[in-house]
């Protein structure tokens, strides 16, 4: 073995790791200037994450550009080219990925940052989110079917199976008819605009909020921290309730079973004070009312308003507890109890 067979390869490698590493310096070095001068978009700080990939692409470009030329033996010239291959390939899928993810997010951001409406804000998120996934998968499965086809054996294989693509087709949609079922419901919440993440939902009695959508499952968060991850299928076939469907203002409504004596006037008072010392309340409604009677109470309501679902629960459960204890320190007479006295005669009765 001469000198040349051997530092040849370790030249190249070398110069192609040289050009590899400047070339990555100065693409980091423009996009920070870049990113200084334009710091109403967070784009260029978020591709500058693409420098890894970008880095491999080149280097690995350059090697299989030289490749045949580093004084390999010429039985493992062809292997180390199909090996190159592979990983330009991967790297290439590697950095669109990147750049992909880098102008979702930043687009998101600024929209978000430019947009007060939440409910757009949200739908907005869901609709880039399960984009980027789609882009994302679309990526990956072209990568590995280019992979593939670099082995000649793969590339028979691929005329076979095109030549019985009907029945395959046809096959492949029978089986996987729920998975087919749950990719386009995906696409339809995408675009449907019918849930979106941060919404507060109520499904199979369970309430939370969605915290995660995919192009197949959704996952629902409770308020207790449990996750429910069920199909998208479900929120296109069944009814379910969006308490954040059309804004986010709730209205909710707190009930007491109290005597007939209740001083209704003073709790309307007491229940107006309760809620101007409640932050959660937004000041919208604060009303209160006999909804219904019976032989030995009577139903009183309250309807009270709050800026989300979560404040609303906030708020009936504070204005439930604090009149329920001003009427047992001032007016106990008013909570309901079961009378043991004797009737009053009838009049003129014997």
């Amino acid at each position: 073995m001469d000198t040349d067979t051997v530092l040849r390869p370790i030249a190249v490698v070398g110069g192609a790791l040289a050009v590899t590493l400047l070339a990555g310096w100065l693409l980091d070095l423009l996009l920070r200037r870049t990113d200084a001068r334009h710091g109403e978009t967070s784009l260029w700080a978020r591709l500058r994450h693409c420098r890894p990939p970008f880095q491999l692409v080149l280097c690995t470009t350059l090697l299989y550009g030289a490749h045949r030329r580093m004084g390999i033996p010429r039985e493992y010239v062809f292997a180390v080219g199909r090996a190159l291959t592979l990983v330009l390939i991967g790297s290439a899928a590697w950095l669109l990925v990147r750049i992909a993810t880098a102008v979702v997010d930043s687009s998101y951001a600024r929209y978000a940052a430019q947009n007060p409406d939440d409910a757009r804000v949200r739908r907005v998120r869901t609709q880039v989110t399960l984009i980027h996934r789609a882009v994302t998968a679309v990526v990956v499965v072209v990568a590995v079917a280019a992979m593939l086809l670099t082995f000649p054996p793969m590339r028979a294989v691929g005329a076979s199976v095109l030549a019985s693509a009907g029945v395959l087709g046809i096959v492949a949609g029978i089986a996987a008819q729920s998975s087919l079922g749950n990719l386009f419901a995906g696409l339809q919440i995408a675009f449907g605009d019918t849930v979106r993440i941060g919404d507060t939902v109520v499904v199979d009695g369970e309430w939370g909020t969605v915290e995660e959508i995919t192009l197949t499952f959704l996952v629902v968060r409770t308020w207790d921290e449990r996750r429910i991850t069920m199909p998208v299928s479900y929120f296109t076939g069944k009814p379910y309730e969006n308490w954040s469907r059309g804004g986010a203002q709730m209205t909710g409504t707190v009930f007491w079973h109290l005597d007939h004596s209740a001083p209704l006037d003073l709790m309307r008072e007491r229940l107006h004070e309760i809620l101007e010392e409640i932050p959660e309340w937004d000041g919208r409604t604060g009303t209160l009312a006999v909804t219904d009677t019976t032989p030995h109470t009577i139903q009183v309501r309250a309807v009270v308003t709050a800026k989300d679902a979560t404040d609303i629960w906030t708020v009936r459960c504070q204005v439930r507890e604090r009149l329920i204890g001003w009427l047992l320190a001032h007016h106990p007479y008013a909570l309901p109890r079961i009378a043991t006295a004797p009737a009053d005669p009838r009049p003129g009765g014997s």
